[in-house]
């Protein structure tokens, strides 16, 4: 009987992990960032727009790892995040990797702009989602929301709520994500 628990916890822990790609979820659960296991579809063309309205879409970080983040000026959990987004980005952002906010739904660019002043968030864009399009083509229910994206375009995991993006697990899963 000891054997088929320890066969089955190997399997379940395998399978687990080729699941969710190269991220340890149990690593980064015992971190603090809850993440659960993407379905590894690749992700959705929708296009989403900058300030001036110009069209961007998730094919146009392909062959970067993503941390996608749907967030909200009345969000709280969401304001309060995302100084440790914006140091996640200035920490690893490059040609190997993106962090992309994504304001969805209404947040008037005068609130956007306050927010990101006031925190001085200098290394994140400036993204929107005012229909709520894309997150909803993700199944964002609720702010925050964050995808985590391999570098073919596909889910590997996700977190629905807040999470600590400065700390030794959120830059664990960040040199995972990027490792070759």
């Amino acid at each position: 009987m000891l054997r088929w628990v320890i066969l089955y916890t190997a399997l379940a822990a395998g399978a687990n992990m080729a699941f969710a790609g190269e991220i340890d979820l149990d690593a980064a659960r015992a971190g603090g960032i809850e993440l659960v296991a993407g379905d590894g579809a690749a992700v959705t063309d929708l296009t989403f727009t900058d300030p001036d309205g110009g069209e961007r879409s998730l094919a146009d970080y392909r062959g970067q790892a993503v941390l996608l983040n749907f967030w909200a000026t009345w969000c709280a959990p969401c304001r309060e995040e995302m100084p440790a987004l914006n140091t996640l980005q200035k920490e690893f952002g490059g040609a190997d990797f993106q962090v992309v906010t994504i304001a969805s739904g209404r947040n008037p660019m005068p609130a956007i702009r306050k927010l990101y002043d006031e925190a001085s968030l200098d290394a994140l864009p400036v993204l929107l989602d005012p229909r709520q399009r894309l997150a909803r083509e993700f199944g964002v229910v609720a702010m925050p929301a964050t995808i985590l994206i391999d570098r073919e375009g596909q889910e590997v995991a996700r977190l629905m709520g807040p999470a600590d993006w400065a700390s030794d697990a959120a830059r664990q899963i960040v040199t995972e994500m990027t490792s070759p």
